[in-house]
């Protein structure tokens, strides 16, 4: 299939100053479905050239226009007031909201053409109208995706989960007690049960986008880092937290820094109020409060380069096996084949169906 592809974020490293979270499973997902056969072209614009000047052109395809596809997909983006809500041209406007409300008009409305949302920060309201267009399939990134939505993880490369070594992840050095690699937003009573009290008492780095940070004087915010320093960061920390707004957490929606973590062995802390947290951690490392997340990052510290320590590697890779690549690419592949026969059955019900053009 031809499929258009609406992202608003990077394949490569990006910048750093940008909350993209897929630059750590977009690509994988893109190079996926391209070698599996399909046509990808991408239709928002080309930040990885504008803005990081990283010429990906030779890899990939970007059409401003509205090129003749089989399929729409979008990465949902929703209003943001301030950046994506204001007039084309004024300071600091962003033009994915425009750019998708024009694509959604044009394949989706106009031509009734298959379309697939990736709802992946669970910002589409329960009662938006696109969920009632019969040619319309809203996906999410979560275990438990709400009605009337089909699943779609957060893919990791098969490579990357077959070739994780847990001897050599145990055997690492790792100076760095906790971290945390994450932006603000809506964490802050998670963030203060959870980790705050603990990293208060232990070396840490708090690695993100924090704006109001007068609460904690005595922790360490040292702003957003670039993407390719996620990882060493990872390998040289004991354990980090895993913390997620409400709405996420209640659908058992983990993001990108689960197997950020686990794949350079730093041994991901779930909070218990995370839905089906202990389908993708060991027991030990889901916590209550911040006395039983001091005890589980005390005993992460004391079996360091032992066989526990490789033991609970070995176990959350095994954890990260829902999210495994070719797991999402068969789901998606079942979706984009319900979409194309809804189409031929709509277009069989009012009437004969356009020729097949030979290609």
């Amino acid at each position: 299939m031809k499929i258009g592809y609406s992202f608003w974020g990077f394949l490569g490293a990006g910048i750093t100053d940008t909350p993209d979270g897929g630059r750590s499973h977009r690509a994988t997902l893109i190079d996926g479905l391209i070698a599996a056969g399909h046509h990808v072209v991408f239709l928002q614009a080309n930040r990885d050239l504008d803005e990081a000047r990283d010429d990906l052109g030779g890899r990939y395809t970007w059409e401003q226009g509205l090129p003749d596809i089989d399929v729409l997909m979008c990465e949902w983006r929703w209003p943001i007031p301030g950046r994506n809500t204001t007039a084309c041209g004024t300071p600091g406007h962003t033009c994915d909201l425009h750019r998708q409300d024009q694509l959604l008009a044009h394949y989706t409305r106009d031509r009734h053409l298959p379309t697939l949302l990736w709802d992946k920060d669970l910002q589409l309201p329960g009662d938006h109208r696109l969920r009632q267009a019969d040619n319309v399939t809203v996906c999410e990134a979560a275990l438990h995706p709400r009605a009337g939505a089909a699943r779609l993880l957060f893919p990791i490369a098969d490579a990357a989960l077959d070739n994780a070594d847990p001897v050599a992840l145990a055997a690492a050095s790792r100076d760095l007690p906790l971290v945390y690699i994450g932006n603000q937003y809506d964490r802050d009573a998670e963030f203060d049960r959870y980790f705050a009290p603990v990293a208060a008492t232990v070396p840490h780095r708090i690695a993100g986008k924090w704006t109001s940070t007068q609460r904690w004087p005595e922790l360490n915010f040292t702003g957003r880092i670039p993407f390719p320093d996620v990882q060493p960061l990872y390998r040289r920390s004991v354990a980090t937290m895993l913390l997620a707004p409400d709405r996420l957490a209640a659908c058992g929606q983990f993001t990108q820094r689960l197997p950020e973590a686990v794949l350079a062995g730093c041994m991901p802390l779930a909070p218990a109020y995370l839905r089906s947290a202990d389908r993708v951690v060991p027991e030990q490392l889901i916590t209550t409060d911040a006395r039983t997340t001091r005890a589980a990052l005390t005993a992460l510290t004391r079996a360091l380069n032992t066989t526990d320590h490789v033991d609970l590697i070995t176990r959350c890779l095994t954890g990260l096996e829902p999210f495994r690549l070719s797991r999402q690419l068969t789901a998606l592949t079942q979706l984009l084949e319900h979409v194309q026969e809804q189409a031929r059955g709509r277009r069989h019900a009012h009437g004969p169906a356009t020729p097949r053009r030979r290609r």
